[in-house]
C-alpha cells in the first residue's frame, strides 16, 4: 500500500489489487486496517472499490471528516483506466439502466425503471489499441457499483480478466482508479491524486500524459 498524502483529517492511498476497501467479514486484508495500523489513528471508508481493482482512494481520519466527503461524493472527480476486449471508439458516452443484485453482487442493464434500477453514466477515451484489446481512459459522471465493468461488458467489450462479465481472458481484472479529485472537507481546497500501476499494463505503455 502506497500512501500519497495524509493529515490530520484524511489520507490518500492506492489501494492494491485482492485488498478490500473496508473491513471484511471474511478476515480478508483491507484498507480500513491497514491505514490504521500504519498512520496510528482510525481510518474510515467513505468509498469503495472492488476487491480485485487497484488504485487511488481516500479515507477520512475522524468522523466529521468521513461525514463531510461523504456529503461532497457526488462532485468528486474519478478517472480510471481499463483494458477492454475489441476496438473501442475514439471516444464516446455510455448511458443505462442498472440494477444490482445484492444476492449474487452481479449489476445488469435493463430497459425498466423500478425499485432499485439507477442510472448510470460515464465518458470514455480509446488511449490506445492493439492485437484485439483497447485501453481506455474513463470517466465517471455517476458511481454504481460494477459500473464500468457492466457498461463496456453489454456492448461486448468486457475489461480483461472479468469473468464475471463475459471475459475469456484469464489474467487480473483490468482495471485501476487512476486519478481522483475531491475538495478538502475543511480547507475547501480542491486536490487531486493520480498513479499509475507499473508498465506494461495489459501489454500497453502508460504514461502522466494520459491521465491530462
Amino acid at each position: 500500500m502506497e500512501i500519497l498524502y495524509s493529515d490530520k483529517y484524511l489520507a490518500v492511498a492506492v489501494k492494491p489489487r485482492g485488498v478490500a476497501s473496508q473491513k471484511d467479514p471474511t478476515g480478508r486484508c483491507d484498507m480500513v486496517t491497514l491505514l490504521t495500523e500504519s498512520l496510528g489513528t482510525q481510518a474510515y471508508c467513505v468509498h469503495r472499490l472492488d476487491t480485485a481493482t487497484e488504485g487511488v482512494m481516500v479515507y477520512a481520519l475522524t468522523k466529521e471528516s468521513a461525514a463531510r466527503l461523504s456529503a461532497s461524493m457526488e462532485a468528486w472527480q474519478k478517472t480510471y483506466i481499463a483494458a477492454v476486449t475489441g476496438e473501442a471508439a475514439r471516444q464516446g458516452e455510455m448511458r443505462d439502466l442498472l440494477l444490482h443484485d445484492r444476492r449474487i453482487n452481479k449489476s445488469f442493464v435493463t430497459d425498466t425503471k423500478r425499485a432499485g434500477v439507477k442510472e448510470a453514466a460515464l465518458e470514455y477515451s480509446l488511449l490506445a489499441y492493439d492485437g484485439g484489446t483497447s485501453l481506455v481512459k474513463v470517466r465517471l459522471i455517476t458511481g454504481r457499483t460494477h459500473q464500468i465493468r457492466v457498461q463496456f461488458a453489454s456492448r461486448g467489450m468486457p475489461l480483461l480478466g472479468d469473468g464475471k462479465y463475459g471475459s475469456r481472458v484469464k489474467c487480473p481484472l483490468a482495471l485501476y482508479c487512476a486519478l481522483l479529485s475531491f475538495e478538502h472537507p475543511y480547507t475547501k481546497e480542491q486536490m487531486t491524486f493520480s498513479s499509475l500501476p507499473p508498465s506494461p499494463w495489459n501489454g500497453f505503455e502508460l504514461n502522466a500524459e494520459m491521465l491530462k
